[in-house]
């Protein structure tokens, strides 16, 4: 079990929720990016997610758009953001987590990266554009290497899915809240309660809820 795993599975024995935060790698400056997750983690949250910027996200909102813009034309790469995450990671006790597509992953080879990203602390990885039956090319390179691969869950997802992504999913159960893209709503969309329902009722790994919160 690494880091992640132990951590969320405390935080569901001690009864309470978790809370997640969601920085750019890079945004709006190396410097500044590393004083937020401090300030994060200074300010109780349990995981941070850490956005790898790609020009053609598939997932995100206007808003991470926009950070994730700012920061490719400061050149911000996938290896740039590495580097931080290692860096990071020895200046805080809070598990990272890289949420990224991808074709950066492919680009600079799935075992490089993967050999990279134990290197630079990384404990968890989130891929929105590579579906459940895909997954089998990444998932075993990450566990090998200690860090957890994060499945999401949809608000398409039947049961039989939600079995067996729940069962397979570690440190955490991804519930995509919306069937849209990242960012933020006046309130959560009708049904959301019950999939939450349904994922807890297929697994004992806590689940978390993203996109539209």
């Amino acid at each position: 079990m690494n880091m992640l795993a132990r951590t969320t599975t405390d935080i569901r024995k001690q009864g309470r929720k978790a809370l997640v935060a969601f920085l750019t790698a890079g945004y709006p400056d190396d410097a500044a990016f590393a004083d937020l997750v401090s300030a994060a983690c200074d300010g109780g949250c349990d995981v941070i997610e850490i956005g790898v910027p790609f020009s053609d996200p598939i997932a995100d909102g206007p808003v991470i758009q926009a950070a994730s813009n700012a920061a490719l034309a400061r050149g911000v790469t996938l290896r740039s953001a590495l580097r931080a995450a290692r860096q990071l990671a020895a200046r805080v006790t809070t598990p990272l987590v890289f949420m990224s597509y991808i074709n950066p992953i492919l680009r600079m080879g799935a075992d490089a990266f993967a050999d990279a990203a134990r290197e630079s602390g990384v404990q968890g990885l989130i891929l929105p554009d590579v579906s459940f039956e895909e997954s089998g090319a990444f998932r075993p390179l990450l566990q090998t290497r200690g860090i957890a691969y994060v499945d999401l869950v949809a608000p398409t997802s039947d049961d039989a899915r939600v079995r067996s992504i729940a069962s397979a999913s570690e440190g955490f159960v991804y519930l995509v809240s919306v069937t849209g893209v990242t960012g933020t709503r006046s309130s959560l969309p009708a049904g959301v309660s019950e999939l939450a329902g349904r994922v807890r009722a297929a697994t004992d790994t806590p689940v978390y809820v993203g996109f539209g919160v």
